[in-house]
């Protein structure tokens, strides 16, 4: 890894600079927001060199800075026109997570001075935040447009549903700052979260000439108040060498992990809190055992409820934690079924990687991630009732009937080869003409400064 400083010469020169800014902490375990962004910037560094007639090539004309929030400040270098940037928070959130510390990091200053002195570098600054990044880059932007000084292009994109997420994360710390608080009190917390949070991102997301959602609801939702001409839809890809069956999986996962070798096994990956309907899956799959329906529930990741299921389930359960993608695609790969109950997903890539390792997927009926599905009831099953009953009964014919859940999985995986884009496909078409669209401030040459210094490692 490259430390780096002010003066240090990131950028070839390139038309066009772009930072996106993620303001979470980068894992090897990072959820779907971080690894959505290390996709298109490893897409991003396979991007072909321009031909010319006088060179044997020169570099694409993006220049990509992906920039996270991390225990140190870095540079990750993925190709001479890409690379991965750490910044440290300014104010962490880490002290403030519930006690499982499941919860994503963010920072919550309202102004990164680090951050601040690097933007200046870039032509587009791309928000998909709402927190210290995003605001460092309103801030500054505001304090340009007062100069008259020439401006940035500001987009926004929507990965996650923050404000929904913080009024339940807001009743878990009541429950462990304030124990015994009323009912009504978790409630009023809960929904003055959601409300400012809400208000703050649209606040943000109004500044920005461009916002890209993941679905068309969010589209509609967004466009009426920002207006259709500047919403536009940015898919998820995946990545087909990564997630794939193999049937030499399961026998690896019940050697490492111990997991049931005669039972079919059910899959769930993501935060185990209320969020995700963690204790909606859970009741499910007590039920389906006590009616005497042979099934084992595989959990990756970790949560709130994770002590509710151990003791729901006992011995019905395997926690693994929370995994890196590699090995939690040798996870799905090894599975049969994956139950998926959230209903606060944007996207859900957790199911399209499922579908990508030939497993059957369950999803709430009408939620977005049932998006992924071509042919709901035949490469993928939908549940009508957020009940567990109705859970439980829609899972008991795909763990009782061999064939008919091996024909679920062979049609998810065709559905998956077939309409599931890559990464880079997605940033081709979605990312890189709205990074490019003519607008009020581009740049086409490098600013000054953007070549001078050197590397230090």
């Amino acid at each position: 890894m490259a430390r780096f400083s002010r003066q240090n010469a990131w950028y070839p020169q390139v038309v066009l600079s772009v930072a996106v800014l993620v303001e979470l902490l980068r894992r090897d375990t990072s959820g779907g927001h971080v690894k959505c962004w290390e996709h298109f910037a490893r897409s991003a560094a396979r991007l072909p060199e321009r031909l010319s007639p006088d060179r044997g090539g020169t570099p694409p004309d993006l220049d990509l800075t992906v920039y996270f929030l991390g225990e140190r400040e870095r540079v990750e270098p993925l190709s001479p026109h890409v690379r991965i940037v750490a910044l440290r928070p300014v104010l962490s959130t880490a002290a403030i997570r519930s006690a499982d510390s499941a919860e994503d990091v963010c920072d919550l200053a309202p102004w990164h001075p680090r951050l601040a002195a690097l933007l200046p570098r870039h032509d587009v600054w791309h928000l998909t935040h709402s927190f210290a990044f995003a605001a460092t880059a309103v801030r500054l932007d505001h304090h340009a447009a007062r100069r008259s000084a020439p401006r940035p292009r500001l987009i926004g994109s929507v990965h996650t549903d923050v404000p929904l997420l913080a009024s339940v994360y807001a009743r878990y710390l009541t429950d462990r700052w304030l124990p015994g608080t009323h009912p009504t009190v978790d409630d009023l917390l809960a929904d003055r979260a959601e409300t400012r949070l809400r208000r703050r991102r649209d606040r943000l997301l109004s500044r920005c000439e461009r916002v890209l959602v993941p679905t068309p609801e969010g589209r509609a939702e967004l466009a009426r108040t920002l207006g259709p001409h500047r919403v536009a839809l940015l898919r998820r890809g995946i990545d087909h060498d990564l997630f794939r069956p193999d049937p030499t999986a399961r026998a690896r996962l019940v050697r490492e992990y111990g997991v049931p070798a005669d039972r079919p096994l059910v899959l769930f990956a993501g935060r185990l809190d209320a969020t995700k309907g963690v204790p909606l899956l859970t009741e499910s799959v007590r039920l389906l055992r006590a009616r005497g329906g042979a099934a084992h529930l595989v959990m990756a990741g970790s949560g709130a409820e994770e002590a509710a299921v151990r003791r729901a389930l006992g011995p019905d359960v395997t926690l693994l934690g929370p995994l890196p993608q590699d090995r939690l695609a040798r996870v799905y790969a090894g599975c049969d079924v994956f139950a998926f109950p959230s209903r606060t997903e944007t996207s859900g890539n957790v199911v399209a990687e499922a579908m990508a390792c030939g497993l059957a997927v369950v999803l709430p009926e009408g939620a977005h991630t049932t998006r992924w599905l071509s042919a709901p009831g035949r490469d993928g099953i939908v549940v009508p009732r957020d009940d567990p009953r109705a859970w439980a009964d829609t899972l008991r014919p795909l763990l009782d009937r061999p064939a008919a859940r091996e024909a679920v999985r062979q049609r998810a995986a065709v559905t998956s080869r077939t309409s599931h884009p890559t990464w880079d496909r997605v940033l081709g078409e979605d990312l890189l003409p709205v990074w490019s669209r003519p607008a009020r401030t581009l740049r086409h040459t490098p600013r000054a400064g953007r070549a001078s210094g050197t590397h230090t490692s």
